[in-house]
C-alpha cells in the first residue's frame, strides 16, 4: 500500500500485520523534549489497568503486542517510535491511541512535528500526518482502530493544554495527588469450611508515571527525621521521592548521590510569592530532592537580595518549623540597619540586612566559597530560585565561568516571566570545558505537577556529572 499525506480526521485501512508509529521533529534550541507513548483501549474507549499504558518507563505491554522503541537522532531530526503487532493484540483491545507529551515547553515550540505510520516489516511508509500545535503539552497524533474486523488508522491531531493529565483523564486514567490505597487482603476461610475463596480485589485505576501525577510508591527508604514529619507532609514527601527517582532514571541516572544546596531570592519583587506560600511549597518540594540524593536528607540554604545570608541547615525532621522560621521575604530597607531587629527567634536572619535588590553574583560567590571550604565526596547540586530582574550579567557570568572547574552544578529556576539575563544564555556561551549551568522558567510553579518539575529540574545534572568525570572535575 502506497503511503500518503493525511489531513486531520482522515483515515485509511491498514493491511500490514505490524506497524511502527514514528513521531519526528527537528532539533533546535528551546525545543522541548518529546516522548511518544500508546494507550490500549477497549470498545468503551477506556484502559483496563495501568498495564495498558506503554511509554519509556513501561516500554512493553504484557501481551508483547505494543513496544516503545525509543528515541533516535539523525540528520537534524529526532524520532521516537512505538511498534504495534496488530495480530497479537488481545481481543478486548479495539483501539491503540498514539500519544506524545512535551517536557520543558509546548508542542507549538516543536518544529516539523510529524507522525508517520510505517510497515514494521518492510519499513515502507503507509501514511504521513503533518501536525500543527500551539500551547498543547500533550497530544494525540493518531489512532489504530478496529472496524468490521479490519484495522484502520486515523489522523487525530488533538492537543491538551492541561498536559498528560488531561489526556489521561479522557481515557479512564485517574490523575490524583496520591494513588488509591490497595484493598485489604481477604481473610481466608477456616479449613473446615468449603466455601470458595473470595474474589480478588479489583486492580486500582492506574496513575501514569511520566507526567502530572507521581508514581505509586514502592516502599521508599526512610531518611533520618522523616518519621517526625506530620502525616500529610510525610505522605507527600514519600510520593515526591519516588518521582525524583523516576526522573533520574528517565535521564539515565540511578544510585547517584549529591549534596543539595538551596538558594532563595528574597528581593522586593518576590513579596507576593512568599505571601501566597509559593516559596514555602517550593522548599517542601526541594526537600524531596535532598532526601533522594543526600544520605542525611539535609540541605544547606541561603537567601539573598542586595546581600546574601546563610540560613540554618534544613534538616528533614525540622521541615515544618524551618518553613515557619526561615521562608521570609526581606523587609523593605535600602540601607543596612545598625541595630538588630527586635522579636527575632533563634537562628532567624534579620531580613533587613538582606535588602531588596538583585545581586545574584554575591550569593553565588558565597556558595562557591562554602563548597571549597567544605569539600564533600559527592558533587554539589545548587537549586537556585529567582523571579528575575537580573542585571549584573557580567559579574554573574564571571562567577559561573570560574565555577566550571568546581564540582558544582547550578540549576536556576525562574519563577515568572521577568528578565533573567545571562542565565538564559548560558547554554550558548562557549569557552567552558563543561556546561555547568541549567535554566528554565515557569509562569506559575504552583501549577507545575511534581513529575514535570522534577524532570526539568534534573534533566541536565546527570549529563554534567558524566562530562565532569570525563574532564576530571569530579
Amino acid at each position: 500500500m502506497a503511503g500518503g499525506s493525511l489531513s486531520k480526521g482522515a483515515n485509511l485501512p491498514v493491511d500490514a500485520s505490524a506497524v511502527r508509529a514514528e513521531l519526528s521533529w527537528y532539533e533546535g534550541t528551546g525545543v522541548p523534549d518529546i516522548d511518544a507513548s500508546a494507550l490500549l483501549l477497549t470498545a468503551a474507549g477506556r484502559v483496563r489497568d495501568d498495564g495498558d499504558f506503554v511509554f519509556y518507563n513501561q516500554p512493553q505491554h504484557t501481551s508483547q503486542a505494543v513496544t516503545h522503541r525509543g528515541k533516535r537522532s539523525e540528520g537534524g531530526r529526532f524520532t521516537d517510535s512505538v511498534e504495534v503487532l496488530l495480530g497479537s493484540l488481545e481481543p478486548a483491545v479495539e483501539r491503540v491511541v498514539l500519544c506524545a507529551s512535551a517536557d520543558g515547553g509546548t508542542f507549538g515550540q516543536v518544529p516539523g512535528l510529524t507522525l508517520r505510520l510505517l510497515d514494521a516489516g518492510t519499513g515502507g511508509e503507509l501514511a504521513r500526518f503533518d501536525m500543527e500545535a500551539t500551547t498543547e503539552t500533550a497530544f494525540v497524533g493518531g489512532e489504530l482502530y478496529l472496524r468490521n474486523g479490519r484495522w484502520k488508522f486515523r489522523a487525530v491531531g488533538q492537543g491538551y493544554a492541561s498536559g498528560l493529565a488531561g489526556l489521561a483523564t479522557d481515557f479512564g486514567i485517574t490523575v490524583d495527588d496520591a494513588p488509591p490505597a490497595p484493598a485489604p487482603a481477604p481473610v481466608p476461610a477456616p479449613a473446615a469450611a468449603a466455601a470458595p475463596a473470595p474474589p480478588p480485589a479489583p486492580r486500582p485505576v492506574p496513575v501514569p508515571v511520566p507526567a502530572d501525577a507521581p508514581p505509586a510508591p514502592a516502599a521508599p527508604r526512610l531518611v533520618k527525621g522523616e518519621e517526625q514529619l506530620p502525616v500529610d507532609m510525610r505522605k507527600r514527601l514519600s510520593l515526591r521521592k519516588e518521582q525524583v527517582a523516576v526522573s533520574l532514571r528517565k535521564h539515565g541516572a540511578t544510585d547517584i548521590s549529591a549534596r543539595v544546596i538551596l538558594v532563595l531570592d528574597a528581593s522586593g519583587s518576590m513579596t507576593h510569592l512568599y505571601a501566597k506560600r509559593v516559596v514555602a511549597d517550593v522548599v517542601e518540594r526541594m526537600a524531596a530532592v535532598a532526601a533522594q540524593l543526600d544520605d542525611d536528607g539535609s540541605m544547606q540554604a541561603w537567601t539573598f537580595a542586595s546581600h546574601p545570608a546563610r540560613l540554618p541547615d534544613l534538616e528533614l525532621g525540622d521541615l515544618p518549623e524551618w518553613l515557619r522560621l526561615h521562608v521570609r521575604v526581606g523587609q523593605l530597607a535600602l540601607f543596612r540597619p545598625r541595630k538588630k531587629r527586635k522579636g527575632l527567634e533563634d537562628g532567624q536572619v534579620d531580613m533587613r540586612l538582606v535588602g531588596i535588590q538583585n545581586e545574584e553574583q554575591k550569593v553565588i560567590a558565597e556558595v562557591r566559597a562554602y563548597v571549597r571550604e567544605n569539600p564533600a565526596p559527592v558533587p554539589t547540586l545548587v537549586l537556585f530560585f529567582s523571579d528575575g530582574g537580573v542585571y549584573r550579567n557580567a559579574e554573574i557570568e564571571h562567577e559561573l565561568r570560574q565555577a566550571v572547574e568546581e564540582p558544582i552544578f547550578w540549576q536556576f529556576v525562574g519563577l515568572g516571566r521577568s528578565d533573567y539575563g545571562v542565565l538564559e544564555r548560558f547554554d550558548t556561551l562557549t569557552g567552558r570545558r563543561v556546561d555547568n549551568v541549567g535554566f528554565f522558567a515557569v509562569d506559575d510553579i504552583s501549577e507545575l505537577p511534581d513529575a514535570q518539575l522534577y524532570d526539568r529540574l534534573l534533566s541536565e545534572f546527570p549529563g554534567w556529572m558524566t562530562a565532569a568525570r570525563r574532564e576530571r572535575i569530579l
